[in-house]
């Protein structure tokens, strides 16, 4: 990093966007460098008015939180929207978020869609989750769910641990997607291992049952006390696993134990 400021530096004093963008980069993120919010902004905009869209996204949140400078949603949505015309996906996204909640200024349901479509289009998970979420509940656009779950395909793909639960869900309901209960399982283990609450539910019950796959009574036990030690308690589990064998009660325990030892 410190190389990187040293080579960055006189590159950006000589005008090089790109170069101004980096430093405000390493100033925010005190890498090399002692943390200087103040010189980022700066940097970062000096970056933006030569018309790097990653220098205008970042300065953009700079001004949302408050940092280098006061808080400032006007300059910040302004900002926001410069960067999303010139392509920036997380500008499409975070400005569609402003107009979803409807605080910075009225909300715009249909406007918010169509920047999570240009950010969910540059490939941007989160945006796909998000237009998902839109397609499949008819928030700003017409209820499609097909689209909804070829959105949460891709950003299960591409390791939003959200998206794989819902496309799993979609895939073992076949909701939008032709019914594929094994696929459907196998990102539901996919995404439990990876501490979703939701998924280890989900897994518990299908194990519990064996569901398109082996019964596995203990494997099931250990992710619902999994699930519960992180809030997602299941009262009917409780009562399904009430008259469970104290032998095998005491292995789901152990395995429990055993799993959150290990994500600590």
């Amino acid at each position: 990093y410190k190389t990187a400021f040293d080579l960055a530096s006189p590159r950006a004093q000589a005008g090089d966007p790109k170069a101004m963008a980096m430093l405000g980069q390493l100033y925010e993120n005190a890498m090399g460098i002692r943390r200087d919010y103040d010189k980022a902004a700066i940097w970062y905009k000096r970056a933006a008015e030569a018309g790097d869209r990653e220098a205008m996204f970042a300065l953009a949140m700079m001004r949302l939180a408050g940092r280098g400078g006061p808080v400032d949603k006007l300059e910040a949505v302004k900002l926001l929207a410069s960067a999303a015309k010139l392509g920036e996906p997380k500008a499409a996204y975070n400005l569609a978020l402003l107009y979803l909640d409807g605080q910075t200024f009225p909300q715009d349901l249909r406007r918010s869609a169509e920047l999570l479509r240009l950010a969910a289009d540059a490939g941007n998970a989160e945006a796909q989750y998000a237009l998902a979420t839109f397609y499949k509940e008819g928030t700003g656009v017409p209820k499609d769910l097909e689209k909804a779950a070829q959105l949460l395909k891709a950003a299960a793909i591409a390791d939003n641990i959200d998206a794989e639960v819902e496309y799993a869900i979609a895939l073992f309901n076949g909701t939008g997607v032709p019914k594929d209960q094994p696929a459907a399982i196998a990102l539901l283990r996919r995404a439990a291992r990876q501490n979703s609450p939701v998924a280890q539910n989900r897994l518990a019950w299908v194990l519990l049952y064996g569901i398109a796959t082996q019964m596995d009574k203990v494997e099931a036990y250990k992710w619902h006390l999994v699930a519960k030690t992180a809030g997602k308690g299941d009262p009917k589990l409780d009562e399904k696993f009430a008259d469970m064998p104290p032998e095998d009660r005491a292995k789901g325990e152990q395995a429990a134990k055993r799993w959150l030892g290990t994500i600590k």
